[in-house]
């Protein structure tokens, strides 16, 4: 596998040959191979041969529509970021970006047309800068050669007033480009199946530095999230089990996060593996609640323990007044489904108050503990005074 398949490569498709060549012109500009065509009919054929990394489509193409061609993206399984250009206004391109979520796609931004050179440059620059990183390859030896690690954030009983999990957050030290952020590699490990082994490797660490904590009578649930890539693989239960076994703890102090949007894909096998999950014990989390357009009868069936309201209404709640009623809604709803409600993105004491108030059963973000490394934990853990007593140290 040559790194070189990894690099910048645009492909855009656009029935103006103006716009499409003023596109191709700056991508070039910013390091991009580029590939305009105006033939949806083949696009699907042009997607898997030129393997790009960024696509712009235009949703107004002769005989098809920017609708149909995200549909083909997303049972291609289109790894790629996608921005859309086009004229149509603010709320078509908001329930597209919308939909384009909803199936599992990057939507990474909107080209207006008309549009400005420097807005592309832009976001083709960003691009670049994440795809310039590291390839396949290096990640692949990172596995191999321990330049990945994890990090921890505390979760905070807000009933007890008390520390009583963590969630493991991966990390990757490249040894040229240093560190690398979770959202850049985590991608790439998604498009070639290294998912896989990230996964196993995460869990069996988190194992093993579970026991630690225990054998040190500190007893905390480890969350580690996995990929909807790995739930479609029927083994995962039998492998996540022997780490946890191997690692001598109980698969009850693990608990495993999947996101709202890639909850509600392929349902039944979701069903078989989550379920097998659940009867080997193991605790499951819906995260970013609230980001995705779940059904509410496949979030009743399927066999979630918890809640993760997204930050970004936890963030916003204390000046948002719709943000603060969804977050009210979301763990009411937890409470009745019989679910533990969990809030990310705390940054404040005002924050973490109201969240207490509305009956929240866990909390976490930067006001209680940054992602620190493990040996940082029982520290944090002993110097933290709860609300109750006059707030975070």
């Amino acid at each position: 596998m040559s790194s070189e398949l990894f690099g910048n490569r645009l492909l855009v498709i656009d029935d103006e040959p103006a716009f499409g060549a003023l596109i191709r012109k700056v991508g070039e500009s910013c390091g991009f191979e580029v590939l305009v065509t105006d033939d949806p009919i083949s696009f699907s054929k042009t997607v898997q041969s030129f393997g790009p990394t960024v696509i712009t489509l235009d949703l107004n193409m002769p005989g098809t529509d920017g609708v149909q061609l995200l549909r083909s993206l997303a049972a291609d399984r289109c790894a790629a970021h996608l921005i859309l250009s086009s004229g149509a206004g603010g709320k078509v391109l908001e329930a597209v970006m919308r939909l384009g979520h909803e199936r599992g796609l990057k939507m990474s931004g909107v080209l207006p047309k008309p549009f400005r050179l420097e807005t592309l440059r832009e976001m083709l620059t960003q691009f670049s800068r994440i795809s310039k990183k590291a390839s396949a390859i290096d990640l692949a030896d990172g596995i191999t050669n321990g330049q990945l690690f994890l990090e921890y954030q505390l979760k905070l009983d807000c009933v007890l007033g008390l520390f009583t999990g963590v969630e493991a957050l991966a990390r990757w030290r490249h040894p040229i480009h240093g560190l690398i952020r979770p959202d850049e590699f985590i991608p790439l490990a998604e498009e070639t199946d290294l998912i896989h082994r990230i996964t196993d490797w995460a869990v069996s660490a988190a194992a093993e530095q579970s026991a630690v904590w225990q054998a040190r009578n500190l007893d905390l649930s480890v969350a580690v999230n996995i990929s909807a890539k790995d739930i479609e693989d029927l083994d995962l239960p039998e492998r996540l089990h022997g780490h946890c076994k191997e690692a001598k703890i109980d698969t009850t102090s693990i608990i495993l996060e999947v996101t709202e949007t890639d909850a509600m894909r392929e349902p039944v096998q979701m069903m078989d593996v989550l379920t097998r999950l659940r009867l080997k014990d193991f605790r499951l989390s819906i995260d970013d609640f609230g980001t995705g357009y779940s059904s509410l009868t496949q979030l009743q069936r399927l066999p979630f323990s918890e809640i993760k309201i997204d930050q970004s209404f936890v963030m916003q709640m204390t000046t948002d007044l719709g943000c603060q009623t969804i977050v009210e809604i979301i763990i009411n709803l937890a409470s009745k489904l019989g679910l533990k409600s969990v809030a990310e993105g705390v940054e404040d004491g005002v924050t973490l108050n109201a969240l207490i108030d509305m009956g929240c059963d866990l909390a976490q973000g930067y006001h209680l503990s940054r992602p620190v490394a493990p040996d940082r934990i029982p520290e944090l853990i002993a110097s933290y005074q709860s609300p109750k007593m006059g707030g975070a140290a």
